[in-house]
């Protein structure tokens, strides 16, 4: 945003803080409201969201807001554009809320008008910012103190003049130089900071889709799941990176297992535990990934997974784990619900079950011959 601005800036900021950036040649003024400051503020119980909310003059005010950050904001001067815009910010997954004019029929959205939602929320100014201002003191300060040490250090030379012996010899100048320098450099530190706190990565923000995942894992275990004449399958599973399948010897020999295995799995790595014991792993594809966070709050979500399994009369281990990360600010409370549930439905079919849920990824699913059941680890993140 610095770099597309007519003149240079250093931005720190802290963590939680937002900040936007505009020009005096866009009409921005110092003192000017903040819309989208407003409109967040007025909407705060919407962690996520994106409207466009039509103006005077037939402008369209565009906002996009993921995990209470402002990801957009835009004027647009036509329906048309302002249309677009939305349509391509809408194909991102999870929104908590759409808002869209009526007369354009977007499905699950409302209409909001822009004079409704202005000066309910914050009251936020612009202010101009100006690097040459705000470090104008500091550089006084620094050519002050410059000068000072300078008159002294000459005063002191020119007194020696009038004595036999010199009284400074150039080590003490040199030390006295070098104390200048570092006291300098500490003004300097605290005018310009070097460190710069770092968002927290959470798990949630980098999640694949649940269906891609799951038709993922069932193709990649059937894959490894091959039969091998005089080996028994004892169970498959898929993790997060690996999809892996144990074999136990009946009669076969290890030659027949690598000359009918290197076939069947070409690219799997092998992995000979005994004579009698091999495992064989794939690595999994990539899948691609977004933000993903159930809105509900853990107690809630609990009680109504709970409520699914109750329907469809299946035993699920559903619990609540609350992970505590400790921020530069403070502490940050992370709501994790892990369930496990074993099923005879296979990946694609099970997953189904959570459609209605946001934030949801499974771990891992182990596939066991002897019970000829799925087991299913899967998490969901939510408020």
């Amino acid at each position: 945003m610095a770099k597309n601005g007519d003149k240079k800036y250093t931005l720190y900021v802290g963590y939680k803080s937002m900040v936007g950036l505009t020009d005096t040649y866009e009409g921005a003024n110092a003192g000017m409201p903040s819309a989208a400051i407003e409109i967040v503020s007025t909407l705060s119980d919407l962690v996520s969201f994106l409207g466009v909310f039509q103006a005077d003059n037939n402008k369209y005010y565009l906002i996009a807001v993921r995990n209470g950050v402002i990801i957009r904001d835009i004027l647009l001067t036509d329906a048309e554009s302002a249309r677009n815009l939305y349509t391509q910010m809408s194909e991102i997954p999870d929104w908590g809320a759409l808002f869209a004019p009526s007369s354009w029929g977007i499905p699950k959205s409302q209409e909001k008008l822009l004079s409704d939602l202005m000066g309910q929320g914050a009251n936020a100014k612009l202010h101009e910012i100006s690097t040459i201002k705000s470090m104008f003191p500091s550089m006084v300060f620094l050519v002050l103190f410059a000068v000072f040490g300078y008159v002294v250090l000459k005063n002191s030379v020119v007194n020696n003049k009038h004595v036999n012996k010199p009284t400074i010899s150039a080590e003490k100048i040199a030390e006295y130089k070098k104390q200048i320098e570092e006291k300098t450099q500490k003004i300097t530190d605290k005018i310009l900071p070097t460190v710069v706190e770092q968002d927290i990565d959470y798990a949630y923000n980098h999640l694949p889709n649940v269906n891609e995942r799951a038709s993922l894992c069932y193709r990649a275990m059937a894959f490894v799941m091959q039969p091998i004449i005089g080996w028994n399958q004892t169970y498959a599973r898929c993790d997060e990176e690996y999809v892996s399948a144990n074999f136990i010897r009946d009669f076969g020999t290890l030659n027949d297992f690598y000359d009918i295995g290197g076939d069947l799995m070409p690219g799997a790595m092998v992995q000979q535990i005994s004579e009698d014991e091999i495992v064989v792993r794939v690595k999994l594809p990539e899948l691609r990934t977004s933000f993903s966070i159930d809105e509900r709050d853990q107690t809630t979500l609990m009680r109504d997974v709970t409520t699914i399994f109750q329907q469809s009369n299946i035993n699920a281990n559903i619990q609540g784990v609350v992970d505590t990360v400790s921020t530069a600010s403070g502490t940050e409370n992370i709501y994790v619900t892990e369930i496990g549930v074993a099923s005879k439905l296979i990946p694609t079919e099970f997953m189904r079950a959570f459609d209605e849920f946001n934030g949801v990824y499974m771990p891992s699913v182990t596939w066991r011959a002897g019970t000829k059941m799925w087991n299913y680890e899967v998490v969901i993140y939510s408020k």
